[in-house]
């Protein structure tokens, strides 16, 4: 993600702060001196910084959870809402993402369990609390409550978070997979909207909660739609079979003009008849700043890309592209080229797919839907 650095590799995952999370413990520092002087300003920013301790540990329980079933997680991402671990992708066996999801709130729950027992083991009784706030409490006390505070809350059934997760896969035990993300989903934005109205009218922060529960919801259901109506269907139905390549000895001042002359971003490099690189928009606006338009294109291709076959099916290789991140993979048949995959060329065919079904079912005739 732009404008994120790496702070930490934990168990071979890297673990980024994005520059907002660190505006708001500038924020929060800044506000506990200006209010309550220098020590509060200290404790003020242990305490942030442990919050998002624990917040990493709960993404860890996701991440490691999901390594165990052969998924791997790009990353952990530390935001002002909290943290998201980006996997790869989503278990489709209930049970394992029954796993996954519940794998965070389990942390938190553990946890809580163990600072109980060494605040017990101290004379305190968290439970019971000792009057004067939370932030009067104890630092093993407020940590104590923020481990519980983020099980419960995690476990709402307010998809895309855990709790909603949890729901999806205890759902798709008894029907299918698609109808089970479409009930999650619309328990998801019935829940956003309980926090937006209790936002307008207590906390505003929940408005921004149910602002991101409401899109992911939305997208999380959007995509294993299309999923599964590209499911059982070959890459070859839905390839772009026009398109542009380029040599690595080409100058880059050449993929220039065919940006320019079309719609195509992202260009396959072929050397002796085999895809060799990518050229991404990235690489070449990038080559273009530092290089100039006669560089060759050898010089600034990606190196380490996707490819889909042209006989897999197309659920699976947009599986591939959200995996790869890229906006373009090369299309093989026996190791030679032959078409582009694209997002956008797989959205254009549904569409087109069933705007011909609509028509077929309207003449009461197949023959239109012939070609796909």
């Amino acid at each position: 993600m732009r404008w994120s650095w790496r702070i930490a590799r934990i168990a071979g995952i890297n673990v980024y702060a994005h520059v907002t999370f660190l505006i708001l413990v500038a924020w929060i520092a800044i506000g506990a001196y200006v209010t309550r002087g220098p020590h509060a300003a200290v404790r003020a920013t242990a305490f942030i910084l442990l919050l998002f301790g624990i917040v990493v540990l709960h993404e860890l329980g996701h991440a490691l959870t999901a390594r165990r079933f052969g998924v791997r997680t790009r990353d952990i991402i530390l935001l002002p809402i909290g943290g998201v671990a980006r996997l790869e992708r989503i278990p489709r066996r209930p049970i394992q993402e029954f796993w996954v999801a519940i794998a965070g709130p389990m942390v938190n729950i553990v946890l809580a369990g163990a600072l109980y027992a060494i605040l017990r083991f101290q004379g305190v009784e968290p439970l019971q609390g000792s009057g004067g706030g939370f932030l009067q409490q104890s630092l093993l006390v407020q940590l104590f409550w923020v481990n519980i505070f983020l099980a419960l809350f995690n476990l709402l059934p307010a998809f895309p978070m855990d709790g909603g997760r949890v729901l999806r896969s205890l759902l798709a035990m008894r029907m299918d997979y698609v109808q089970a993300t479409q009930v999650a989903a619309s328990v998801g934005q019935f829940m956003a909207l309980l926090f937006g109205f209790w936002g307008l009218f207590g906390n505003p922060f929940l408005l921004f909660i149910a602002l991101f529960v409401w899109i992911g919801a939305a997208e999380e259901a959007s995509m294993v739609q299309m999923e599964s109506a590209l499911a059982g269907i070959p890459v070859e139905r839905a390839m772009i079979t026009e398109y542009h390549v380029l040599e690595p000895s080409d100058p880059l001042g050449k993929a220039a003009e065919y940006v320019l002359s079309g719609f195509q971003q992202d260009f396959p490099v072929v050397a002796d008849g085999h895809v060799v690189g990518m050229l991404t928009r990235s690489d070449l606006l990038r080559g273009l700043a530092e290089r100039g338009p006669t560089a060759p294109v050898g010089e600034v291709m990606t190196k380490q890309f996707a490819t889909a076959d042209v006989h897999e099916f197309l659920d699976d290789a947009l599986v591939r592209l959200r995996e790869c991140e890229c906006r373009a993979v090369p299309v093989l048949r026996e190791g030679r080229l032959v078409g582009i995959l694209t997002p956008d060329n797989l959205s254009e065919y549904l569409m087109i797919r069933e705007a011909l079904r609509r028509r077929a079912r309207s003449a009461a005739s197949g023959q239109e839907t012939a070609y796909l």
